[in-house]
């Protein structure tokens, strides 16, 4: 019997974002992924899971999913703390996972629907349509057909000789299309994605591409939509692949790389830089410090420095701390973004340890 080959076009655009994404790769694996502390991978992985999460209407911020994480008790419905300790245990698992294993894919939607649906770990027994506001955009294959569809892409998927970006895309697209669950398709969808992708550069594990996937939701939606409309891949890879160059690109921005940079971060924290720090400066960077290396923005900021003149905040904390080089922008790309957020530096870092 022939293996299914999903219908898809590899244009001068998809090689363009594949040659690119592999050269910010490189970086990225000899440079931070090497540097990534047990806490920053951590941190990355909380924003993974929140982002996944909000995808699919869960409300818990950042800082109550890291909460969580840490035991701690946090304000939310039972559903949304059930649903975060389910993807905790989920991504735990990662490591351990066979992309093309059909019994992985099912107890791992056990492990992300546990206690939300009668049918975790189970195929779908009835037939689905997938609304957006009120109207009907998708309608998967019957429920009967669901076993040998899957069968069908997972058997393509370990024995298909497409590069690992362009068939994690067309894996997720797929996966989405078919709808093989009740529900939980689209974060399994999503974590399925990372584990293919995390068996070709282990890097890749921690990327929250996610965070990215949720502020462009609508985007992510729409190019699921044209895919089906085209009953092609095409539109979807080119969408996913142009997220993970995108999330490359911050992620390189916003992290010093390792070695003789990250040492040469470290040098710099000379007595004369320590002397020039204000006192607000320190105070801003135990703020960030105590944050588990997460990122904050400055109305958050602003609170928890129990601020609320915004150019006082501005002229006398963030600006001196950012001309300092001590902490650095999430999107240095567009400092004046409402989404921009702050975090420590190597050379913050290594100044709040002395």
């Amino acid at each position: 019997m022939p293996v299914y080959q999903p219908p898809f076009t590899i244009t001068s655009e998809i090689l363009t974002a594949v040659a690119n994404i592999s050269e910010m790769l490189g970086r990225y694996s000899a440079g931070q992924a090497t540097e990534l502390t047990p806490q920053l991978r951590r941190g990355n992985r909380v924003r993974t899971i929140q982002a996944s999460l909000a995808i699919e209407h869960n409300t818990l911020t950042v800082e109550q999913v890291t909460a969580l994480l840490d035991g701690k008790r946090v304000l939310g419905s039972p559903k949304e703390i059930q649903e975060v300790q389910n993807a905790f245990a989920a991504y735990d698992t990662l490591a351990d996972l066979v992309p093309s294993r059909v019994e992985d894919l099912l107890q791992t939607h056990k492990l992300l629907m546990f206690g939300l649906t009668e049918q975790a770990g189970s195929w779908r027994s009835g037939g689905v349509g997938i609304y957006r506001e009120d109207q009907l955009v998708h309608m998967p294959p019957p429920a009967s057909q669901v076993p040998r569809l899957v069968g069908e892409l997972l058997a393509w998927l370990e024995t298909n000789d497409v590069h690992p970006l362009i068939s994690s895309c067309i894996f997720h697209y797929e996966f989405e299309f078919i709808h093989p669950f009740s529900d939980g398709n689209g974060r399994l969808g999503r974590f399925w994605q990372t584990l293919i992708l995390s068996r070709w550069r282990s890097a890749l594990a921690y990327l929250p591409v996610e965070t990215l996937i949720k502020e462009q939701q609508n985007d992510y939606y729409s190019a699921l939509r044209e895919s089906d409309k085209a009953c092609d891949a095409t539109p979807f890879i080119a969408f996913m692949l142009r997220t993970l160059e995108q999330a490359l690109t911050e992620a390189l921005a916003s992290e010093p790389l390792a070695g003789k940079h990250n040492t040469q971060a470290n040098d710099q924290v000379t007595d004369q830089v320590t002397d020039q720090v204000t006192d607000q400066v320190k105070k801003l960077l135990t703020v960030l410090f105590s944050a588990s290396e997460q990122a904050l923005g400055s109305k958050e900021l602003m609170e928890r420095l129990q601020l609320k003149h915004r150019p006082s905040f501005r002229k006398s904390y963030l600006g001196p701390a950012l001309e300092s080089e001590l902490i650095m922008m999430s999107y240095p790309e567009r400092p004046n973004s409402p989404k921009q957020t702050y975090r420590l530096s190597h050379k913050g870092m290594a100044y709040i340890k002395l």
